[in-house]
């Protein structure tokens, strides 16, 4: 859980902003607070209203905005759905206070209209965030580079704009905009299918007995969180059981997986990530009309998205979301935006 508190918890700011995820929900104020907390949306669906309704005696605030991704979670039968359903859930949790939803049009919607209208709300988070991004660097063409837990999104930018080919998620993983790989929650099978160990490339089981972020803790690029356990087998988030976790996808005793091997795996994956976003990066930036003349990275996955970019060799200036907002609020960004959008300041 990362927060950041700028204001005394006493202060009510005039607005809330949530982005309901399917793995995290996060909030912010648009001044400097932000919340970012685990919620399973495949298998908390049911309690999303309490979970909402908690941030809200947090942060309790007299709107709320919100932007989604959580309704192509398994729990719902379609997006429409899914809309639906995080629709209901924010209105309920706000108990009369006023709630809006950001759309892909760039607009603030209804609770009625966002429920009318599912698919122009559904996944709109990166539309937001591109346009913060896009303010930092308000003229040239460039990129966003934004690496969550699970997904990427690359969004072109033009004169301060996001300008993509895709606008839905199957029209932006079609055109490589939408990257399925994440530094914490994609499984080491979606990366590579197989790994080193006793000098030989061995091919690895297809379960999903660890994940990306074992991979980052082992190769020092992200910090452990012994308090942590949203892990593959629900075990602590530190080196040392990220280690067990990877000997299983090799169907190993940990006793014959040490540290040495360990690391050399954990390389192997990180680097093989790295590989495929440079790629993505390529196709999107050979799409626009001159390469980008920047980038902007948001999210915490800067570690991967340093390493794609080494891959490519751009000579561009860099700019980091984390550093300009500071690590928190950066990792609520979606939200970030989405309230300085509700308070005109966007």
């Amino acid at each position: 859980m990362n927060t950041s508190a700028l204001h005394p918890p006493s202060t009510q700011p005039d607005l809330l902003a949530l982005d309901v995820g399917g793995a995290n929900l996060k909030a912010a104020d648009g001044s400097g607070w932000s919340q970012s907390e685990p919620f399973a949306m495949w298998r908390e669906w049911q309690r999303l209203h309490e979970a909402i309704g908690r941030l809200l005696h947090l942060r309790p605030a007299r709107h709320l905005v919100v932007t989604m991704t959580g309704e192509i979670a398994d729990c719902f039968s379609d997006r429409h759905a899914g809309v639906g359903h995080i629709v209901t859930a924010c209105v309920q949790a706000a108990a009369g206070r006023s709630v809006s939803f950001y759309s892909l049009s760039g607009e603030l919607v209804s609770a009625k209209v966002a429920a009318a209208r599912p698919l122009e709300v559904a996944a709109a988070n990166w539309h937001a965030l591109a346009r913060l991004a896009g303010s930092l660097q308000p003229q040239g063409q460039g990129l966003l580079l934004d690496i969550g837990s699970t997904t990427t999104d690359i969004v072109p930018l033009t004169n301060g704009q996001p300008t993509p080919r895709g606008r839905h998620d199957w029209d932006r993983l079609s055109a490589g905009e939408l990257v399925y790989t994440g530094i914490e929650r994609t499984a080491v099978p979606a990366v590579v299918r197989g790994l080193p160990y006793g000098g030989h490339r061995r091919p690895i089981s297809s379960e999903s007995f660890a994940t990306t972020r074992d991979a980052w803790l082992l190769t020092g690029g992200l910090p452990e969180c012994p308090a942590d356990r949203n892990t593959a087998d629900g075990q602590p988030a530190t080196r040392a059981a990220a280690r067990i976790r990877l000997a299983r996808t090799l169907l190993l005793e940990p006793k014959q997986f040490g540290d040495r091997a360990a690391v050399e795996a954990a390389e192997w994956i990180v680097e093989a990530q790295a590989r495929q976003l440079a790629r993505s990066l390529a196709i999107v930036a050979a799409a626009s009309s001159k390469p980008p003349q920047f980038i902007i990275l948001s999210g915490h996955g800067s570690p991967l998205a340093l390493r794609a970019l080494d891959h490519l060799g751009w000579s561009v200036p860099v700019i980091s979301l984390p550093k300009v907002l500071g690590p928190a609020v950066s990792r609520a960004a979606p939200a970030h935006a989405v309230a300085l959008i509700g308070r005109g300041q966007l």
